[in-house]
C-alpha cells in the first residue's frame, strides 16, 4: 500500500492532551484503533480505560462502531494532504460500589406529591 494512502490520526484525551499522531491504513476497524490508545495510553494519567468497551472515539461528531474500518467510518483518506485527523476519546467513568449506593438511596427516598406551585 502506497504512503498516500494512509491516514495519518491523533488522539485527543479529556485534559487536551494528544496520543500520535500515527498513519493507519483505511481498512484499520474501530476496535484496532482503540487497541493502539490503550496500549500508548500514558501510565501517569488517572482513571485510564481498561478495555476497548471503556472508550468510544468521535470523530466529526459522530461516535465510531468497534465493528466498521476507518473508510467504513467515512474518515477522509487523502482528502487531507499532510494534514492530522484529531480524534476525541471520551473514556467511561469506572463504576463504583459508592455511585450505585447513592443511586438507590436517591430511589428509596418518600416521594412528595405536593405541588408548591401557584396557578394565575
Amino acid at each position: 500500500m502506497a504512503g498516500e494512502d494512509l491516514v495519518e490520526l491523533k488522539f485527543r484525551l479529556y485534559d487536551g492532551t494528544d496520543i500520535g499522531p500515527n498513519k493507519y491504513a483505511p481498512a484499520t476497524t474501530v476496535a484496532t484503533l482503540k487497541e493502539s490508545i490503550l496500549a500508548q495510553w500514558p501510565s501517569e494519567k488517572e482513571n485510564g480505560p481498561k478495555t476497548i468497551n471503556d472508550m468510544k472515539l468521535i470523530n466529526a461528531g459522530k461516535v465510531l462502531e468497534n465493528s466498521k474500518t476507518l473508510a467504513e467510518s467515512r474518515v477522509p483518506v487523502g482528502e487531507l494532504p499532510g494534514g492530522v485527523i484529531t480524534m476525541h476519546v471520551v473514556v467511561r467513568p469506572p463504576s463504583s460500589d459508592k455511585a450505585s449506593g447513592k443511586q438507590k438511596q436517591l430511589s428509596d427516598s418518600p416521594k412528595s406529591n405536593k405541588c408548591s406551585c401557584t396557578i394565575l
